[in-house]
C-alpha cells in the first residue's frame, strides 16, 4: 500500500538546535582575557623586570668574593705544607752552639709564613667560602630562572640567544662545581682543581652575561614603565 503525499508529516526543526548553536559559536570566538594571558601585575612592570639584572649583578660580585675566599683557604693549606718542608731543612744544632746563618734565614721565612697563616686562619675563609657558595648557588639559580619567566610574562615568549644560553650554562657549571664538594672534603686534589676550573669558567660566562645583557636591559627600560 502506497502512502499518499498528503499522509506524509513534515518534521519541525528541534528547538534545541539553536540553543546549542549559539554556545558553540561563542566558543569559537577568542576571549580577549585568555588571548592577553594572565595578569602578572607588578612583575610585568619595570620593578619586576629590574629584579633580575640587579640581583644577578650582585651575584657576580658575590661570585668574585667567593672565589677570592676559596683561593685564600687554598693558600692557607699550602702554607702549612711549605712551613713543614722548611722546618725539615733546618739541621739539628748541638746544645751550646749557635744556629748557622743559613738556618737563620730559613727560620725567618718560617716565621713570616707562620704569621701569614695565622692571619688567614683568623679570617675563617673556609667557612665563609662555603656559606657564600651556598648563597650564590641558591639565589643565582633562582634568579637565573626568574629572568626568563619575567620575559615570558611581559612578551609571551622567550628570545633564545647568547644571554639565555650563557645563563643556562652558568647554572650547569654551578651545579657541577657543587658536585665536587663531597670529594674535596675527602681530600681529592683532582676534585679541587675541577671545582676551581668550573668556577673560573663560570666567572667568565658571568662576565659575558653582563655584555650580552646590557642591550636587553636598555630595551626593558624602554619598553616598561613603573611600577
Amino acid at each position: 500500500m502506497t502512502s499518499s503525499p498528503c499522509s506524509i508529516k513534515k518534521t519541525k526543526p528541534s528547538p534545541i538546535a539553536p540553543s546549542l548553536l549559539l554556545p558553540a559559536l561563542a566558543l569559537m570566538v577568542p576571549s580577549p582575557v585568555l588571548a592577553a594571558g594572565p595578569d602578572w601585575g607588578i612583575f610585568e612592570g619595570r620593578t619586576g623586570s629590574l629584579l633580575h639584572p640587579i640581583t644577578m649583578a650582585s651575584m657576580l660580585l658575590l661570585s668574585l668574593s667567593t672565589g677570592w675566599k676559596g683561593l685564600m683557604w687554598r693558600r692557607q693549606r699550602e702554607l702549612g705544607t711549605e712551613i713543614s718542608a722548611l722546618k725539615k731543612q733546618i739541621p739539628a744544632v748541638p746544645d751550646g752552639e749557635d744556629m748557622p746563618a743559613s738556618s737563620l734565614t730559613i727560620q725567618k721565612q718560617i716565621d713570616e709564613l707562620t704569621a701569614t697563616r695565622k692571619e688567614l686562619v683568623s679570617q675563617d675563609n673556609r667557612q665563609k667560602h662555603y656559606e657564600s657558595g651556598v648563597l650564590l648557588a641558591a639565589i643565582g639559580t633562582a634568579f637565573a630562572i626568574e629572568g626568563p619567566l619575567n620575559t615570558y610574562a611581559r612578551a609571551g615568549k622567550l628570545f633564545p640567544g647568547p644571554h639565555l644560553y650563557a645563563g643556562a650554562g652558568l647554572v650547569v657549571l654551578w651545579a657541577a662545581a657543587a658536585a665536587c664538594v663531597p670529594s674535596m672534603q675527602k681530600g681529592s686534589d683532582t676534585a679541587r682543581s675541577l671545582h676551581i676550573g668550573l668556577n673560573g669558567v663560570g666567572v667568565g660566562l658571568f662576565g659575558w652575561q653582563v655584555v650580552s645583557g646590557w642591550p636587553i636591559l636598555m630595551k626593558v627600560i624602554e619598553k616598561t614603565s613603573w611600577p
